[in-house]
């Protein structure tokens, strides 16, 4: 169902504790996580090898997790090192151990096979930790399967129908958009041109409501379910569009999408901005502005998925316009990657 060669975000970095075990459900696996004594994260499957009690109700002792119903400990490799009733472990006694990396504030886990685990490959969010800017990390829990939020962040026409307290204005919807693929990935830009400033770039950006802004939305894609949105807006033809925004501001919306189970998401989002950036209540204010607009997503979605589910096989083939570009292309990535995958699993099978 998910592409298993990938590095997902399994928690924000302030989510695992050294005195805690956390469980959390990741492409359908339950994974336990916590910080070793030196305070490095560790996961493994969240279940006694003896009768599968989540190991997430034990405890830590040292740097062991402890079962909570016959007392086995297993260390940060997955291996059983204690049995309390006898003196010696089986080989078999032990569970799956996952690679775990802290990086920009989130910690990655890789769900495949582990020799593939290469830390290089894990996707760039590095304005999170970058000096230049501010961000606040969140998660959102989303009752609806990842690609649909891969489809919402990919075609914001949306903002113009749902967002219109926040992002939204009646241009965005008519403005064209010009979606380009390279190789897996996918960049989605759209102008929208001596148009209003929406509420929230009028209360961040400083613009007043009868001012004309040029605004920019450059949507970059990478699989499995990674947006990285490039948003700003500048005064009408000062130049933004050839590159120069210094009439205006930027910020990046980033998202890092991680599929729990088919019809449920970790949706870990962040909005960082390159202004302001000695004064907390601007990061507040761009926080808690996408953040009541990601609300508004998480409904429309929730009310999709509902329908998806309504239906099941009866689901009648639905109608893709110019504007759904993008998400295609970002859809036919992940059907490519999960045949070769499949491919691969029973050619090894063989």
């Amino acid at each position: 169902m998910f592409p298993s060669d990938f590095w997902y975000v399994a928690a924000i970095d302030h989510e695992v504790r050294r005195q805690e075990l956390m469980r959390r459900v990741i492409c359908n696996v339950p994974v336990v996580l916590w910080r070793g004594g030196d305070g490095t994260p560790h996961a493994l499957e969240d279940r006694c090898c003896h009768r599968h009690m989540p190991l997430s109700d034990g405890r830590l002792i040292g740097d062991l997790v402890e079962c909570p119903y016959h007392g086995l400990q297993y260390d940060s490799a997955g291996a059983c090192v204690k049995i309390p009733s006898q003196p010696s472990v089986p080989p078999q006694a032990r569970v799956r151990a996952f690679p775990v990396v802290e990086r920009d504030r989130w910690i990655w886990i890789w769900m495949g096979d582990p020799a593939r685990a290469d830390p290089a490959d894990i996707e760039d969010f590095h304005w999170l930790d970058d000096p230049k800017w501010r961000g606040k990390p969140d998660l959102l829990h989303l009752e609806g399967n990842y690609l649909l939020l891969v489809e919402n962040l990919l075609d914001l026409t949306h903002l113009q129908f749902v967002h219109r307290t926040t992002l939204g204005t009646d241009a965005i919807a008519g403005a064209p958009i010009v979606a380009e693929r390279d190789g897996n990935r996918v960049r989605v830009t759209r102008w929208i041109l001596d148009s209003p400033p929406p509420p929230f770039f009028q209360r961040a950006g400083g613009f007043k409501p009868d001012q004309k802004i040029d605004r920019w939305q450059i949507i970059d894609y990478s699989p499995p379910a990674f947006v990285r949105l490039d948003v700003g807006g500048a005064l009408a033809g000062t130049g933004a569009r050839e590159g120069d925004r210094s009439k205006g501001f930027s910020m990046r919306n980033l998202n890092a999408i991680t599929p729990e189970t088919e019809t449920t998401t970790h949706y870990f989002w962040a909005q960082a901005h390159d202004f302001g950036i000695d004064d907390p209540s601007i990061t507040e204010l761009v926080f808690n502005q996408v953040r009541t607009a990601f609300f508004e997503d998480l409904a429309v979605i929730k009310s999709q998925q509902a329908n998806l589910t309504a239906y099941g096989a009866a689901l009648p083939t639905q109608v893709d316009f110019k504007q759904d570009s993008g998400a295609v292309q970002a859809r036919r990535i992940v059907d490519a990657i999960l045949a070769g995958e499949s491919a691969g699993r029973a050619k090894a099978a063989e």
